[in-house]
């Protein structure tokens, strides 16, 4: 609450609060700040996975903080959990009673069925926001026949009913993220996903990774949309009815 206010008044963008928290935390916890702020975007993970990050203790030998290769290697035996009930939970305490929508964050084909049972029960509705991840090691590899597999299932389960991104991992990134776009897709970019903006050189910021894609998606002949048409296509209930 300290920051969303400043961005609210810096710009007209849609903002999004995750609800994946971090590695441990209980949905309740999770689900804390997006509560609070009742957005217009959350994200919400649509299965659980053994989410291992345990392998990049391994390529250094120096640490900042002596908490930073304990909690890497943690991830060897850790499952990040987001089962039916919890997903439930989040969609009727934020979803239904927020007015909030959801990010659907499938990390895994069997993610995309978890979300069109729950459109079969009648607990999501259209439009739907799928984003599809790749290169996180419990989760589909960085393969582009994965991307394409994925897409061509969620066509198959939601038709038309559906928008849908792409974020890829560590130097997958910006080649997804491109080819997400050349699929007429959307993309996602930023510091969470890689730390580069190039092979071998760190982003100063997430702002230098948005120029980035920005020009590739300009240079394909596309346009970024303005947050009104984004706001459109997604259903959002509006800037003005959050709680910032």
């Amino acid at each position: 609450m300290e920051f969303l206010p400043v961005i609210k008044d810096k710009c007209d963008a849609v903002i999004n609060v995750s609800t994946g928290g971090g590695l441990g935390m209980t949905i309740d916890e999770r689900l804390a700040a997006a509560l609070i702020a009742s957005p217009e975007m959350a994200s919400l993970n649509m299965g659980s996975l053994n989410f291992g990050i345990f392998p990049m203790a391994q390529k250094y030998g120096e640490w900042k903080y002596d908490w930073e290769p304990e909690f890497l290697e943690m991830t060897r035996d850790f499952i990040f959990p987001n089962t039916f009930k919890t997903i439930e939970y989040a969609l009727r305490n934020l979803g239904d009673a927020h007015g909030t929508r959801f990010e659907f964050e499938c990390y895994d084909l069997g993610h995309l069925y978890n979300l069109a049972w729950f459109v079969d029960q009648g607990m999501i509705k259209p439009p739907f926001f799928i984003q599809m991840i790749y290169g996180i090691l419990g989760g589909a590899g960085a393969d582009p026949d994965n991307l394409m597999h994925m897409h061509s299932i969620a066509g198959k389960l939601f038709g038309d009913d559906f928008e849908w991104s792409v974020l890829a991992a560590g130097r997958h990134q910006m080649p997804f993220a491109t080819q997400a776009a050349t699929m007429g897709g959307n993309l996602r970019v930023g510091l969470e996903d890689s730390l580069y903006i190039s092979r071998g050189e760190l982003a100063a910021s997430n702002a230098e990774q948005v120029d980035k894609i920005r020009g590739i998606i300009e240079a394909l002949g596309h346009s970024v949309a303005t947050p009104q048409e984004a706001r459109s296509r997604l259903a959002l209930k509006g800037g003005d009815n959050v709680n910032f």
